[in-house]
């Protein structure tokens, strides 16, 4: 089994800055991609920001140039920088990792259980 534990969230202001942290643990052979997604209310799952075991990144268009991410291979670690936070921010932030578990040939997506960003003055 494989876990992921999101660490990082909670209030900040409107051009301030907040850093998450997910951890993945557990049965794991080796992680592709991970990332960041976000839920705001009445809205549907949105990708934030992926990085690749490449290193290579996507973010979606309201992101660009305001957040970063990041991973630290050695310790399962994926990070979000978000800088310059705006109130349509707020969102429940989700972590994803694609990883193939120890004995399986199959990679697949798992979930952390979501840390709350609110940006409020």
């Amino acid at each position: 089994q494989v876990q992921l534990v999101e660490s990082g969230g909670g209030l900040g202001q409107p051009g301030g800055s907040l850093r998450l942290s997910c951890a993945a643990s557990g049965s794991i052979s080796r992680i592709n991609t991970m990332g960041w997604y976000r839920q705001a209310p009445g809205k549907q799952r949105e990708l934030v920001a992926v990085i690749r075991s490449d290193s290579t990144m996507d973010f979606a268009d309201f992101v660009k140039g305001r957040f970063t991410i990041s991973r630290n291979n050695a310790n399962n670690t994926v990070y979000l920088q978000m800088d310059s936070l705006k109130p349509e921010d707020t969102a429940v932030y989700y972590c994803y990792a694609n990883v193939r578990p120890i004995g399986s040939f199959l990679s697949r997506s798992y979930w952390g259980q979501g840390t709350q960003v609110t940006v409020s003055s």
